[in-house]
C-alpha cells in the first residue's frame, strides 16, 4: 500500500466512524423511516453499505489470491441480501455494519502490493485496478452517510473529500447530494451521546480498535437496479 492508498484508508476509517457514530443514534422506528433514496428506508440504506463492504472484501480476496473472484452472487441475491439486512432490529443492523467495515479494513491493510493492480469488476461494470476500491469505497459511505436524512449534509464532509477527482459516475452522485435539503430541515435525533473512542476499546457501533479477522464472508449482496432513484444508489 503506498502513502496515496494509505491515506485514503485513513479517510474510510474517519468517515466510517462519523457513520457509525450516526446512524447508532437513530431509534428503532426511525430506521424504517424513508431515507432520502426513493423506495429505500434508512435501514436498506444501512443494510447497503454492509453489502457494499462485503463485496469489496470478496473482490479483494479474488485480488490476493489470483482467483476471479465476483462481488455479488448477482444482481437478485443482492437485492435479496439488503432486504434482510433492512428488517434487522437495530442492535443486529450496527453490529452488520461495523462488522463489515472492519473486515474490509482487515483485508485491505493486508492486501500485497501487487493486488491492488489486479482488475476487478462490479457487476456489469467495465473492469477497473483493485486499488479504485478504495475511491468507491470512500464515495459509497460519504453519499449514503448524506441519503439517511439525519443530520450529516455535504456541508459535513471534509474538504479532502468534497474537492476530491473523482470519475463519473462518481462525480455526478457527489454532485447530486448537494442538492438535497439543507440540514435544518431533517430531523437531528439526539440519541445517547458519543464516546471517545480509545484505541483497543470497542464501544457500541465501533468498529476502530476491533478485531475481526476471522469474519466469514457472507453470500453477495443485490443492487437496487429495479428502483427508479432521483438520486442514483451506488453499486
Amino acid at each position: 500500500m503506498d502513502a496515496a492508498q494509505r491515506e485514503l484508508s485513513d479517510q474510510i476509517d474517519h468517515a466510517t466512524q462519523r457513520l457509525l457514530d450516526d446512524a447508532r443514534t437513530i431509534p428503532e422506528a426511525d430506521l424504517q423511516a424513508p431515507s432520502l433514496l426513493p423506495d429505500w428506508t434508512r435501514a436498506h440504506v444501512l443494510a447497503h453499505v454492509a453489502r457494499n463492504a462485503d463485496a469489496m472484501r470478496n473482490l479483494l480476496i479474488g485480488a490476493r489470491s489470483g482467483q476471479d473472484r465476483a462481488a455479488y452472487a448477482s444482481a437478485q441475491a443482492r437485492e435479496a441480501d439488503i432486504e434482510r439486512g433492512a428488517a434487522m432490529t437495530a442492535k443486529d443492523l450496527m453490529a452488520d455494519l461495523a462488522d463489515s467495515a472492519m473486515a474490509l479494513r482487515t483485508i485491505v491493510k493486508q492486501l500485497p502490493d501487487e493486488a491492488w493492480q489486479v482488475l476487478v469488476r462490479v457487476l456489469d461494470s467495465a473492469p477497473f485496478p483493485a486499488a479504485e476500491l478504495l475511491t468507491r469505497r470512500l464515495v459509497e459511505v460519504e453519499l449514503h452517510h448524506c441519503d439517511l436524512a439525519a443530520g450529516y449534509s455535504p456541508a459535513d464532509w471534509p474538504t479532502a473529500f468534497a474537492e476530491m477527482e473523482l470519475t463519473e459516475p462518481m462525480r455526478s452522485q457527489r454532485r447530486d447530494r448537494l442538492r438535497y435539503p439543507p440540514p435544518e430541515a431533517r430531523p437531528v435525533f439526539p440519541g445517547r451521546p458519543v464516546a471517545p473512542w480509545k484505541p483497543g476499546q470497542r464501544l457500541p457501533g465501533s468498529w476502530l480498535g476491533t478485531g475481526n479477522e476471522g469474519r466469514a464472508l457472507r453470500a453477495p449482496p443485490p443492487p437496487a437496479t429495479s428502483r427508479v432513484a432521483v438520486f442514483e444508489k451506488l453499486p
